[in-house]
């Protein structure tokens, strides 16, 4: 059965956020998951409104992997924090 996962980790700040997530995102495809990737979400919403939307997305999956430099992040650091709170089952990737 596939596993709907959710992509976190830093966007605000990082130019190359598209590439990072569109790598693990294929790497995560590779492997029969279905990706839930906030980094396709286009630009022009305030912080507030990307959260709303990631937020219904990590609710929507099973599973949230977090990238290498979530920790850098302050709103992937909320949806570990979410996670945790909620019992979300959490995956970490490295060398994306």
């Amino acid at each position: 059965m596939m596993e709907k996962v959710y992509i976190a980790g830093k966007i605000t700040g990082d130019p190359e956020y598209r590439m990072k997530f569109g790598r693990a995102a294929r790497a995560l495809e590779m492997t029969g998951n279905v990706v839930l990737n906030p980094a396709t979400l286009p630009n022009g919403l305030n912080q507030a409104d990307y959260m709303h939307i990631c937020f219904a997305m990590l609710d929507c999956a099973d599973r949230a992997v977090f990238l290498p430099d979530w920790n850098e992040s302050e709103g992937a650091m909320l949806e570990q924090a979410y996670c945790a709170k909620t019992g979300k089952p959490v995956a970490f990737l490295a060398g994306v």
